[in-house]
């Protein structure tokens, strides 16, 4: 679920795309985890979804570069002291 509460045809998209792809998530946040660990200070999410792209075998249906902010916001939503590990940029739409 979106941690943004809002009714925009993207959030819906996303809201979607989540609730039938749970595992997405749970890899984003793995892989944002094991970056951390490593020392990094900043992570990209436009990065990590790359990098899920590359590591599943058919990639996944409908990963759609508009959802790197809502999982960005959901992560530090989940991982508060992650505030500071991704950039944000104000909504336009809400």
């Amino acid at each position: 679920m979106c941690c943004i509460r809002c009714n925009t045809a993207a959030c819906e998209q996303f809201n979607a795309f989540d609730a039938h792809n749970p595992h997405v998530y749970r890899a984003l946040e793995r892989m944002a985890a094991r970056r951390l660990a490593s020392g990094a200070t900043r992570v990209s999410l436009k990065d990590l979804f790359e990098d899920l792209r590359r590591q599943l075998p058919y990639g996944v249906a409908g990963l759609n570069n508009n959802f790197t902010a809502l999982y960005a916001r959901r992560l530090i939503d989940d991982h508060p002291h992650w505030a500071g590990v991704f950039e944000l940029r104000r909504r336009r739409a809400a």
